[in-house]
């Protein structure tokens, strides 16, 4: 069997785990930085860091295209360059005006480098491993999301020093970008730069941007990002509100890291045997149960357990359906694979903060939760009448 763990594999995820860190590092702080600094108020506060997220999204399906279309290398090493100077941007914005652009730019060269850089993993790996490394690929991102906070906040209680902040998040995007730089793509034989020749150049088209052989699997991702999206934004004033509780936001962050974390390891072996329809249907119907237990036991037992359920769930279902979706590309289109599916999962979530919002506003908070409940249902439901399906029969077999 041919070897996982290689050098470059090592390097890269190494780089990506710098790559969320540094953006992790900032997230729980920026509200405070900018009601402390500015003086901003709620509304603005969510004004300002929401164009980070649409910059990000409107950026991804021009990224899938560069990643296809030129040196992945190159790419990559512009885009991570690109997302480590704008840290400094954060520390010459003297004005929320300047602060504002800076934040709303910053989105762009993050929503291309998660895509630049999962397509170069792809490409390092084994492709008798490569379903067995995504899944792995994804721990990186999600230690991140369980260090990085509790770093941040443990270093600002000490110092009360954002500055100090912006700079930790320059160096570690900077550590990154130089790790990434000793890459070597050369020695991988079916480097999609070197294939690039053989294929014909296809015509500019909508599918090459969005992988539309996928696009099923785009539409069934929509309604789990829906959820997560809901779940992720009003998680603590829902707390605050119908629970009662001032404080656990953190704890439930942590649980949930924890769940994607163990739910990668177990279903390394799933991945590597490619049960990839098994290693989804597994995911979403424990997220599902995660989500249906957080809103039907409305207590601290619900709520925490809920954490760890819909941490396993999403840890199975995210990367087998990453697998599934490079399953239907063809070399050159890894990268709109790739970009395809975090499109699907964005798409998601902005769906899930209007919507969960409006019928917060209307409905109360646990119908917004009943509805998270719901939507998942019909996504499962989706998946094994259509989906599971759809990916058997279009699949590309190697």
């Amino acid at each position: 069997m041919e070897r996982l763990w290689n050098r470059n594999y090592i390097k890269v995820m190494t780089a990506n785990f710098a790559l969320f860190f540094a953006f992790y590092l900032l997230t729980p702080l920026l509200p405070l930085y900018l009601s402390e600094t500015f003086g901003a108020t709620k509304d603005v506060i969510g004004l300002v860091l929401s164009g980070y997220t649409i910059t990000a999204l409107l950026c991804r399906p021009f990224s899938g295209y560069f990643v296809d279309s030129f040196p992945r290398k190159t790419v990559l090493m512009v885009c991570y360059a690109a997302f480590a100077i704008f840290f400094a941007g954060y520390l010459a914005a003297s004005t929320l005006l300047l602060f504002t652009i800076v934040r709303t730019l910053h989105g762009g060269p993050f929503g291309a480098l998660t895509v630049a850089n999962s397509t170069v993993a792809i490409d390092v790996l084994p492709s008798s491993r490569r379903n067995e490394g995504i899944g792995y690929y994804g721990l990186s991102n999600n230690l991140a999301m369980a260090i990085a906070p509790t770093f941040a906040i443990f270093i600002y209680a000490q110092t009360h020093n954002f500055e100090l902040l912006f700079w930790l998040a320059l160096a570690i995007a900077t550590f990154g970008w130089m790790v990434d730089a000793t890459v070597d793509l050369r020695s991988k034989k079916d480097d999609v730069r070197g294939q690039a020749s053989t294929i014909k150049p296809r015509k500019l088209s909508l599918d090459r941007f969005f992988l539309e052989r996928g696009w099923l699997l785009g539409v069934n991702m929509v309604f789990f990002g829906f959820c997560f999206g809901v779940m992720s934004n009003y998680l603590a004033i829902y707390g605050k509100q119908v629970l009662g509780m001032t404080g656990g936001t953190g704890t439930w962050f942590m649980l949930c890291s924890i769940g994607l974390i163990l739910s990668r390891l177990q279903g390394g072996k799933a991945l590597r045997q490619g049960r990839l329809t098994h290693n989804a249907a597994e995911g979403m119907v424990i997220s599902l149960v995660g989500y249906t237990l957080f809103v039907a036991a409305p207590n601290m037992f619900g709520y925490y357990s809920s954490a760890l359920l819909i941490g396993l769930g999403n840890g199975h279902m995210w990367p087998a359906f990453q697998n599934m979706m490079i399953s239907m590309a063809h070399h050159n289109e890894r990268g709109t694979a790739n970009s395809t599916i975090l499109i699907s999962w964005d798409i998601g979530m902005g769906l899930g903060v209007l919507a969960g919002g409006a019928i917060a506003e209307h409905f109360g908070y646990s119908a917004a939760f009943w509805t998270v409940a719901l939507v998942n249902a019909i996504g499962v439901i989706l998946y094994f009448l259509k989906t599971q399906t759809f990916f058997l029969t279009r699949r590309i077999e190697e």
